[in-house]
Formats: structure tokens, sequence, C-alpha cells
């Protein structure tokens, strides 16, 4: 299976990852057809197929994300935060830089960071999700069990006290998942590759660290028939509704999406699918979903119109919304087969999102509520492709974005 789409941006940085079921949205036919055929590689491979070519890794619900390696240009150790790759980069190489830059828990952080990782002898550029600082750490019993327990952003991640990792986290001053390296002869112009051989890092007993590899120590991942058939007749609906889709109006819907930004941005059909998402509603009816989308254009034109006070413009925004809304209309029946992709390609992403949640992996994880922990899945998986190195997300969104609004976060302590 070769995937021809970029999922990093355009500079071939891995800075976000797309959902798996909005691909149709980025990148038209491309992405539509690339996402039933990762779906199709994951089914294979849960069913024991040794031929599917796609590798899983744990999407670990860490921040900051984090950078750390050596700046090609002067052959010193740095960390650094997501600007790492502007065209002026910020490159925390000394405590100093740090200071003059951050403060707070963020500043104290990355010292750790700068400290602890200069140790691990790292060639080039890693990116991973920092875990946690040895003052996070915290003690906590769960259902009678001890546990050493961080929250490095919405997910609580708990480690037995009296396991062998628990023993490493307590010896640990930082814990980081690693997930992608850089390469190049200059920070602006490397290129990522999904996946780290932590196997040539040099270890220290003050850094935790994992590679976000998918564990299946127990065997139990492979799909029983039932769920195989389940999977199959999932993703055939899928391409039947792909298969539907017109084309040339796809891309004609695609290029007016693209022409939103501004105040408008939010207009577009992701926002829009978005806004289920965080309400735990998902796709049941493609049809009366593409006519809700006109409504929603209607109302965020009209909202943006109420706001502005000169007549002249606030004919200009109608004439807008007039034309937007008249083309929009004409592509309903298209809207309603790319609706139809997609509530079908989530059902199905989300049986194969079980089966990986069957198997536990490094540790439990839980979400703080006010009525104590409560066990939760691993924020999601990230697939990726052995042959282009491309990766999309694969993530129960709307488990995920329920755990997101009704968690109790450390910043709400």
């Amino acid at each position: 299976m070769t995937i021809e789409f970029l999922t990093e941006d355009k500079q071939g940085k891995n800075l976000h990852l797309e959902h798996l079921e909005d691909e149709i949205i980025n990148f038209g036919v491309k992405g539509g057809r690339a996402s039933i055929e990762f779906l199709r590689s994951l089914r294979d491979m849960l069913s024991g197929a040794s031929r599917s070519s796609v590798n899983m890794t744990v999407k670990w619900d860490g921040a900051p994300a984090v950078f750390a390696g050596i700046d090609p240009a002067d052959n010193k150790f740095f960390v650094a935060k997501k600007s790492v790759f502007n065209v002026t980069p910020k490159l925390y190489k000394t405590n100093a830089d740090v200071d003059a830059d951050t403060s707070g828990d963020l500043n104290t952080k990355l010292k750790v960071a700068l400290k602890e990782f200069s140790k691990l002898g790292i060639k080039g550029v890693l990116q991973g999700d920092l875990m946690f600082t040895k003052d996070s750490v915290e003690n906590d019993t769960i259902d009678g069990v001890k546990y050493y327990t961080f929250q490095p952003n919405t997910i609580v991640y708990a480690v037995p006290v009296d396991s062998d990792l628990g023993k490493i986290i307590k010896s640990a001053n930082i814990g980081v998942v690693w997930h992608t390296t850089y390469s190049g002869k200059e920070l602006q112009d490397m290129k990522a590759s999904f996946g780290v051989n932590i196997s040539s890092l040099t270890k220290s007993s003050k850094v935790w660290m994992d590679d976000a590899s998918y564990k299946d120590t127990s065997g139990k991942s492979t799909f029983t028939a039932k769920e195989t058939e389940a999977v199959t007749s999932l993703l055939s609906k899928t391409g039947v509704a792909f298969k539907k889709i017109n084309v040339p109006t796809l891309n004609k819907f695609l290029r007016l999406q693209e022409s939103l930004s501004g105040k408008f941005a939010k207009v577009t059909i992701k926002t829009y699918n978005n806004k289920f998402v965080r309400q735990g509603v998902p796709i049941t009816n493609p049809s009366k979903h593409a006519q809700g989308y006109l409504k929603y254009v209607t109302d965020q034109f009209d909202d943006e119109t109420k706001k502005i006070k000169t007549p002249a413009k606030k004919q200009e925004y109608e004439t807008r919304k007039t034309e937007y809304v008249r083309e929009f209309k004409k592509q309903i029946p298209t809207l309603i087969q790319v609706f139809t992709m997609q509530k079908y390609l989530v059902e199905a992403k989300i049986l194969i999102v079980k089966k990986l949640n069957s198997i536990k992996q490094l540790t439990d994880t839980f979400v703080k509520t006010s009525d104590g922990f409560k066990v939760t899945n691993p924020e999601g998986y990230v697939a990726i492709d052995r042959i282009s190195g491309n990766a999309v997300k694969l993530v129960d969104r709307m488990e995920f974005s329920f755990n997101n609004f009704t968690a109790i976060k450390n910043w709400d302590k």
C-alpha cells in the first residue's frame, strides 16, 4: 500500500497529525482512497495477515511536545518546543536560554529536559511527548492498588508502585515518549520519519523513555472471524459510498472550502463536524447532516454580519453568504456521499480501536472525575505506512472529547 499524500506539514515536519476520516476533506479522492486502504491494512494485520504494511504506535496524551538533539549549525545539544523549525528557531542550549524565553512550570520542565536528555547520546533530532518530571509524579491508591500517577494532559497514567516499571518511574527525573526522528543538514530542511530507535540511545536511570510502539505481549489482539467480517462489511459500505462521490463536484467543493479564510474559516466542513464530535453526536443520517451544514453556513455568516456596523460592509457579507449558500446547495448530493463514507469509515475505525484497546499497554489509564478515578482507554493510535512513511490518527473522538470536557485537569486543581 503506497500513500502519496502528506500527513505532515508542507515542510515535512510532524507538527500535526490528521484524523483518518478527515483525509477525504484534506486531500479529496486521493485522501479518501488512502483512508480506506489504511483500514484494510489494519484489518489484515489484526486478522493475522503477515503482508500488512502498517506499523502501529500508541498515541500518548503527553504535554508539551518536546524536541531534543544536535543543532547542525554548531553541533551543540538543545531542547525546544514546536518553534524548533521556525526560520528563526528558538533553541534552548543553556538554562539561561530557557530563562530568557519561558517561566513557571514550563521553565522547570525544559531545564530538567535539557539536563537529562543531553545524557542520551541523541544523534539528529527527536520529537516526543513529555510525560512527567519528578515533581509531577504522585502517589495514589485506586481500587486498593498503590500507583505512581502522572497526568500531563487529560489522561492519568498509573504504574503500580511494586512493579518493575514503578521502580524505574521512582528513580527517574523525567519521562518522555519519543515518536518521531528528524534528519537533515539544516534544521529547516529536516524531514520527519515516524518512529524512534531508542535502543541506540544511552540508557540513564534518570530518564524513563519509550518509543510509543504498540506492544502486544499477550498475543490476543487478533480479530476473530466474526470481528473480521464486521469490519469487512463496513469497509465494503465505505467503498460503495466512496465510488458514488462525484469527483469534479468534490474538487469544486474543496476549492470553495479553501477560499474560506479569516473570519469565515470556521464555516468549513471540518469545523462543522468537530462541533458534533465535541457534543458526542456521531453522524447517523448523512442527508440530514448535509442539510444541517447549509444552516450552519448561513448561521456563521449571519453571526459575522451582525458584528458589522457599516451598511456597505453588511451588504458585502450578505452577498457573499448568498453566493456561498447557492454553491453549497449544488453540492449537497456529493456531501451526502462524503458523510456516508465518513460514517462507515468511523464505524470500522472504532471496531479496530476497540480491539487495540483490549490489549493493556505499559501503564493503566484513568481520567480523574469529581467521583474519583475512572478507567479509560489510551488517547488513540497512529497508523504508519511502512512504504511511504505517512501516518494518520486513530482516535475514538467521542470518548476522548467527552473525557477532555469532563476530566479534572492538573490546572483545574
